[in-house]
């Protein structure tokens, strides 16, 4: 389950240490502790990382099909999270340590910037091959954060990036062996903890007002 921690300035959330799917209690876990980033006071900023093989496999597909009446509200729930995180009050910073698929991987791209391990790991968005269209909000959200191409490529053909080529694809801004990704997360956090505050919310929504609103609204399919 999510973890918050502490570091000097910057807030460190650990995912986990499984696949870390989006299970409802997972995801209750993730919004408690983005809550005590948002409400903190001065200086901060957030680092999402995880331990072990896997940053998250994403969605919690077993929990959605014994729970199929639940669909609309779970995507829904899954699409406000990424609204969170897109637009919290602090700069933020995604250490992608392991595997980062579907879900996820628009997860990650609601953060302000991206370090991938170097060697190892796929970042990914499988939905074309496993016959999960994109609901509206989400394909705002990664035709938004990704260059028109990469976004294109990703989402039509369902190819897996390794760190260097995700770096080259500008889906992460970059790359560090498997000891360094958290520490390069941290660096580049640390650097910017001293822009939180309600102004850096207000230049995200202007930034990405639209996508915001997607996520926010109906869950549909686009």
């Amino acid at each position: 389950m999510p973890e918050l921690d502490r570091v000097d300035d910057v807030y460190v959330l650990d995912l986990g240490n499984t696949e870390n799917r989006f299970s409802p209690d997972w995801l209750t876990a993730l919004e408690e502790s983005l809550g005590i980033v948002e409400q903190a006071a001065g200086p901060r900023a957030l680092v999402t990382t995880a331990t072990g093989k896997f940053f998250s496999n994403g969605l919690d597909l077993e929990w959605l099909g014994a729970h199929g009446d639940q669909r609309a509200a779970y995507i829904a729930r899954v699409q406000a999270l990424f609204a969170r995180v897109l637009a919290l009050p602090v700069v933020t910073v995604a250490a992608l340590q392991g595997h980062t698929f579907a879900a996820a991987a628009m997860l990650s791209l609601a953060h302000d910037h991206r370090v991938m391990r170097a060697d190892r790991g796929f970042w990914c968005l499988p939905e074309v091959d496993i016959g999960l269209p994109f609901a509206a909000g989400m394909s705002a959200l990664i035709r938004a954060r990704l260059p028109p191409q990469a976004a294109h490529e990703a989402m039509v053909t369902g190819r897996r990036y390794g760190g260097h080529d995700a770096l080259a694809a500008g889906i992460v801004d970059q790359v560090a062996d498997e000891d360094g990704v958290r520490t390069a997360a941290l660096d580049v956090a640390r650097l910017h903890a001293a822009k939180a505050g309600p102004n850096l919310t207000t230049i995200k929504a202007g930034m990405y007002g639209p996508v915001l609103d997607a996520l926010r609204g109906n869950p549909g399919l686009g």
